[in-house]
């Protein structure tokens, strides 16, 4: 996948930091040369001897040692891309900048290849608004930024933060490399699509995007929906659920890595959107998604319904907040469009239409019946009953209905992996 590309690893001082060593070793996996440099606090949580045994290269820390010099200039000529994983608070501050106190930061302002980070921090600092104006000011200035992902943080509370899983890391420098060499986009595109989805599922099932799963979707559209809807009852309350967006990102994410234009339709979410190739809508209601599909769906080629979208409205909501005046307060509410039905019912010849079925139990005939009944391609079906599954967890376990009368089940997997498993059988069907 990286054949012949030089990147120079920058890793700083965060309990992320353990990530670099399985990133390095998926790198030169594959076929990338790789350098490493350490910010000095970075010692304190990955070893320089790990590093350098995996990347087969001395690992770098001080700009001088002893009768030595470490040429920052030389580096930042010599890698095709710096990336920084983990970025911390700290080091993106530095950088943000322009300081210049260690060797990393000096290669960083020394660099003429494109840079890529990935941050990591606690929630908390993710959400300072000095950490949002740092992170602009490298975007204004070109370098990109891979998306924190939602989960258990090192403070031990769970939310925002988290460092991109290597994999991830993996297929958006990818992408960036197709993006920036026309033969390697071309040589991708006009290869045959993969004989087996089974095949490919298995190949994914422990490694990143091959170059084989990136040019499956080249020259497809995809309409992907994630997150819930929110229902207003009055200017201040609303009727939701829990869903936080981490499986219809994660799709749309994986869709991008192998060619498709991709177009997000996201309710009310706390998760960073900004995914390379992914045209961002965001709606709240149930109505305002509705009609972002119906807009989009016409052009698109595939469409994956990931969003928890509410089944009931209120039927005339407040315009002024409604007072505690009273014991009780009934609502009337009145059903919401069903986007999968009429998707499903406006679907051409050649369109693929994929749902979800989320139950508190094994849900098997209810996800039959919605496969029939809305005219879907695919039913993927998940219980809240099962461990590390359903609404809020970095993993899901589901099982795939298709409308061939084929039934999958997979084991418990990051919701990456999942979203790997779920393009794959669609891509399946797509050059069935």
């Amino acid at each position: 996948m990286f054949q012949g590309k030089k990147i120079l690893l920058g890793v700083t001082g965060s309990i992320a930091a353990y990530k670099s060593l399985l990133l390095v070793r998926l790198l030169i996996k594959g076929g990338a040369a790789v350098k490493v440099i350490l910010t000095p606090s970075a010692k304190d949580f990955v070893t320089p001897l790990s590093l350098s045994t995996l990347s087969k290269n001395p690992v770098l820390i001080d700009l001088a040692n002893e009768n030595t010099w470490s040429n920052h200039v030389e580096l930042g000529r010599w890698a095709d891309c710096m990336l920084i994983a983990p970025l911390s608070a700290n080091t993106l501050a530095k950088m943000a900048q322009g300081l210049c106190d260690n060797l990393l930061l000096a290669t960083y302002l020394s660099a003429t290849c494109p840079v890529i980070v990935a941050p990591a921090m606690d929630e908390d600092m993710w959400r300072h608004p000095t950490t949002r104006a740092n992170l602009e000011r490298l975007r204004a200035i070109g370098n990109s930024v891979i998306p924190v992902e939602n989960g258990e943080l090192a403070s031990g509370l769970y939310g925002e933060g988290r460092m991109a899983e290597p994999e991830t890391i993996l297929a958006f420098l990818h992408k960036h490399f197709l993006a920036t060499d026309p033969a390697s986009t071309t040589a991708l595109a006009s290869t045959p699509a993969p004989a087996s989805a089974s095949a490919t599922a298995s190949a994914f099932s422990s490694a990143p995007p091959s170059a084989a799963s990136v040019r499956d979707l080249a020259g497809k559209r995809a309409l992907v929906t994630a997150g819930p809807t929110y229902e207003a009852i009055d200017p201040v309350r609303f009727i939701g659920n829990h869903s936080s967006g981490k499986m219809g990102l994660a799709l749309a994410g994986e869709l991008a890595a192998r060619g498709a234009q991709v177009d997000l339709v996201l309710g009310p979410s706390s998760l960073d959107a900004d995914i390379p190739g992914v045209d961002l809508y965001r709606v709240r209601s149930a109505a305002e998604m509705y009609k972002a599909c119906m807009e989009i769906f016409p052009h698109a080629d595939l469409a994956i319904m990931a969003a928890a979208v509410a089944d009931y409205s209120p039927a005339a909501p407040s315009e002024n907040k409604i007072k505690k005046n009273s014991d009780t307060l009934i609502l009337e509410l009145t059903k919401t469009k069903d986007i999968l039905a009429t998707l499903g019912a406006q679907k051409r010849k050649g369109q693929i239409l994929a749902g979800f079925a989320l139950e508190n139990g094994a849900g098997r005939e209810y996800a039959l019946d919605k496969l029939k009944t809305k005219k879907a391609d695919l039913i993927v079906l998940n219980s809240l009953s099962d461990e590390g599954a359903g609404f809020g967890f970095d993993t899901n376990k589901i099982t795939i209905f298709e409308k061939g009368g084929k039934e999958i089940a997979y084991e418990t997997k990051p919701k990456q992996q999942v979203a790997r498993d779920i393009v794959d059988r669609i891509v399946n069907m797509l050059y069935a």
